[in-house]
């Protein structure tokens, strides 16, 4: 792994220093901010920890160390704080007609055997009848709590 070397100006490190001493904060944002003040090698540092003693002192893992000190010389000092927004885009499966299918689907009677839909008989049913390749029963319950369908206080009379 490439060794980034941390270097903190006067004010970083004031910034920082402020940060774990007071105020609220994210657990995450504070222990990215010990992790910086150990690791500087500028000239307001007085004692330089290794990665072991951070590591071994905060209970964390090499490799935390190591990812906030690459963001901190990759991508600078507030990115190196802040928590990283996921860059993975999920495409969703049910589009309106499936959610229409489904809802009149949950609609209708049961199969035999079945006092009501369950969940899982729900979207099992959905795969049968080629509406859509695949579908776990979360998302089928994402979708009809979206509808605010409720299967389970059907009465009759």
């Amino acid at each position: 792994m490439k060794k980034y070397i941390v270097t903190l100006t006067k004010e970083e490190r004031e910034v920082l220093g402020s940060l774990v001493s007071k105020g609220k904060h994210q657990s995450q944002k504070i222990l990215n901010a010990l992790i910086l003040l150990d690791c500087d090698t500028g000239d307001y540092q007085m004692n330089r920890s290794t990665n072991e003693e951070i590591a071994r002192v905060l209970n964390i893992s090499m490799r935390k160390i190591d990812r906030v000190k690459k963001r901190f010389v990759e991508e600078g000092f507030d990115a190196a704080l802040d928590k990283r927004k996921t860059e993975r885009v999920y495409e969703k499966k049910a589009d309106g007609e499936f959610e229409a299918h489904l809802i009149a689907l949950s609609c209708s009677d049961p199969p035999e055997g079945f006092a009501r839909w369950s969940l899982r008989l729900l979207a099992d049913k959905m795969v049968e009848l080629n509406y859509i390749d695949s579908i776990s029963h979360e998302a089928v319950r994402r979708v009809l709590k979206k509808t605010n369908l409720n299967l389970g206080n059907t009465k009759d009379g």
